[in-house]
This record gives C-alpha cells, structure tokens and sequence, in this order.
C-alpha cells in the first residue's frame, strides 16, 4: 500500500507541470454563444401575423365584393358601378384613402360604409335606414362588408390622403377629435385612454397612437381587417362599435355623424401612412 502511493506521486507531479508549462493550452475550450435577445410580445404578434399573411381569409371578401360591386341588384335590378366615392362615377382604386369625404350630392361628409348606402338606395333601390339597422354581418350589412373589403383593397399600397379643403370636413374632423378625447362611461374611458400615447398595449398587444402624424399603418390604415379571434372581418363601423361597446357606452348609431367624424379625425392624422386594408388582425 506505500509503495503503490509513492509510484503514483511522480505522474502527479508530471501533470501539474504541464498545466503550468502549457502543455494542453491547445486544446479545444467549449464555446458559449450570447443568449438571443428575448422576443417582445410585438414581435411575436408580428411573426404571427406575418405568417397569416398569405392565406388572409379577407381575400374571400374581396372577391365577392367585387363580384357584388358589378352584379345588377336590388328592386332597380342596378349595380354599383355607377357609384361615385369621391373621385368619380365607378371610379375605385385610390378612393379608400381619400374617405370620409364631403360628397355635395348628400351635403354631408361619407365616410365608406354610409356613401355605399347612398349608393345602393340611390342606384339599387334598397332602404338604407333599414341596412344601418341590420346587424353586423346579417343581410344586406354583409354586402356592405364584402364591399369594404374589395374597395379598400383597390388602394392597398397607396397612402392616406384625406382632404380637408372644405369646412364641413375640417368641422368634422375637430367633432372627432373632441370625441376621441371625450371621457366618461362607468370606466371614465375615451378612446385617446388606450390610443392616446405611444407604449400602451392590451391583452399583451401593442396599442397604435392614433393621434400623431403620419399615423401608424396599423392603425386607422389597416381597417377593414379580418379578425383571427372572431372569424369575421370587420369594418371601421364596427371596429368603432365595439371600441364603444368596450368603453361602456351605449352603441353608437351605424354610420352616424359621430362615427363618422372620428374616422376623419384619425384618417387625417394618419396622412402619410401606407394602407394596408384589408389586414389581419388577432
């Protein structure tokens, strides 16, 4: 048992020294790489969405919008390619973002929604008090739908440009800035609560800041939408519903003035941005 202990001793000594000389300092030495940088809850929403992209579902209401666009309809058995948006009789690509507008035929400032109702009582025949009554996605409400969807895709690209040269619209678009910034309700909210600064999210999702300049393309820009969460695609109407719905207001009257008016107030300071309606949201 001694001498076994003192034989070992020599190779001891000989490894310690070539630690110390450097024999083995060549030998490979385990590489960590730096953590990757922890993904926001944006950009993880972002990835999502960007894998949606190509098989957005509002594709299907494209086409049959457009289909319901020329398609003779209604008790005048018309279609509504002799509707004016704003920049002429059936003149489409480029109209979606110069909406809402003032339209002298009406004396009233339109946004999309309410000018196709204009269109299809005044071409077609139908009632429009009775389709501002409908619910969403029922009757004739999803033509107006399957409508927005295809017009809005008609100017995807372009930017948003609305015009503000005449005084009903630059009136409208203080009436929608007093009440984006108007509170009240059991919560006291407005919509300038969650859309009023940068930085805000709900539900781990990034807030769009709707009142700067130009405005972001996801917010007032990407509207109509199809929403992933509900299956449906939605216009700025109804977007603007449930905003009032989760605010604890009561629901707003369907393409009334005041719906009307804070499209204009967030379509103007959204001037500059790239639409990209109709988008997918979650």
């Amino acid at each position: 048992m001694r001498a076994r202990s003192i034989a070992v001793k020599p190779l001891a000594a000989a490894l310690v020294a070539a630690l110390v000389t450097g024999w083995g300092a060549s030998a490979p030495r385990a590489q960590t790489s730096p953590p990757a940088p922890a993904k926001s809850a944006a950009d993880a929403i972002a990835e999502y969405r960007k894998m949606l992209e190509d098989g957005n579902p509002a594709d299907l209401f494209e086409a049959k919008g457009e289909e319901l666009w020329k398609t003779a309809r209604g008790p005048r058995a018309a279609s509504l390619e002799r509707c004016d948006l704003g920049l002429g009789p059936g003149v489409v690509k480029g109209a979606w973002v110069q909406l809402p507008r003032w339209f002298a035929d009406t004396r009233r400032v339109q946004d999309l929604e309410s000018r196709l109702l204009t269109c299809m009582e005044t071409l077609q025949g139908f009632d429009a008090r009775e389709i501002a009554t409908t619910p969403f996605d029922k009757g004739e409400q999803a033509t107006v739908t399957a409508l927005s969807a295809w017009i809005a895709s008609m100017s995807r690209g372009q930017r948003m440009a609305l015009p503000q040269k005449h005084a009903e619209e630059r009136r409208f678009y203080e009436l929608g800035k007093r009440a984006f910034f108007y509170r009240g309700g059991p919560m006291d909210f407005s919509c300038a609560s969650c859309h009023g600064e940068a930085g805000k999210r709900i539900r781990l999702q990034d807030l769009p800041q709707l009142t700067t300049n130009p405005g972001d393309g996801v917010g007032f820009a990407a509207w109509p939408a199809y929403r992933v969460s509900s299956g449906e695609l939605w216009t700025m109407q109804r977007r603007l519903n449930d905003c009032f719905r989760q605010q604890r207001f009561p629901y707003p009257g369907y393409a009334s003035d005041v719906t009307v008016a804070l499209a204009v107030y967030m379509g103007v300071n959204a001037k500059g941005a790239e639409s990209i309606a109709p988008a997918i949201k979650r």
